[in-house]
């Protein structure tokens, strides 16, 4: 499992933003983006950082955990 800390995720519409971002990466992927907490933890076989990368590209920097 994959833990980012995303401190510019803030609200509902940013947490879809980020699941979708990293749905497009790897569909079969299962994400959780808390808004409250802005940690998301993502379920994949990919690299973490490929999703750093894409995040980062949209604009959502992520932090390790």
């Amino acid at each position: 499992m994959i833990s980012l800390t995303i401190p510019k995720m803030a609200c509902g519409g940013c947490a879809k933003s980020i699941t979708k971002i990293i749905l497009d990466i790897d569909g079969n992927a299962q994400v959780d983006a808390d808004p409250s907490t802005k940690k998301v933890q993502i379920t994949s076989n990919m690299e973490e950082s490929i999703f750093r990368t894409a995040l980062s590209t949209a604009g959502y920097p992520a932090d390790p955990e």
